[in-house]
């Protein structure tokens, strides 16, 4: 497996978008907006594959010096519980401790929190809801 960073707007980032779309988005009714994809473009897209099959994605965005926000984490469904989306949050720590940031935060589905707990994340506030369906924030300090 290949964790990398990948760029906006390529083919690996077509993939991404489609890994997003199929796990995150369409299970709820959504799909993605052209300004949606496009306010993307500045983001750090990271990527796990195996040969030129994407098998999991996140991305980190920038809230304010210091804090990172990790988002659109997704693994394929058959290899979820594989060591994929760990190997994934250890590469994007690695990356946002290197740019320098202190804390990674999220917006995490309330049934993935348990996995984010076992790598270390913790609670912060209320349930609150998001795309319909409950959330938590939660963060890490790097």
């Amino acid at each position: 497996m290949a964790l990398k960073i990948i760029d906006y707007g390529t083919k690996e980032y077509q993939q991404m978008v489609k890994l997003r779309e199929d796990i995150l988005r369409k299970p709820l009714g959504f799909t993605f907006t052209p300004g949606e994809l496009e306010a993307e473009r500045d983001n750090m897209l990271i990527a796990a594959f195996e040969d030129d099959r994407i098998l999991g994605c996140c991305m980190l965005v920038e809230e304010k010096p210091g804090i990172i926000r990790l988002r659109q984490m997704a693994v394929l469904n058959d290899l979820q519980g594989k060591g994929i989306g760990r190997a994934l949050m250890q590469f994007a720590e690695n990356i946002a401790r290197d740019h320098g940031y202190k804390t990674i935060t999220m917006h995490a589905r309330k049934h993935a929190v348990g996995f984010y707990e076992k790598v270390g994340y913790k609670i912060k506030g209320n349930e609150f809801t998001e795309v319909s369906i409950p959330h938590l924030v939660m963060e890490k300090q790097l």
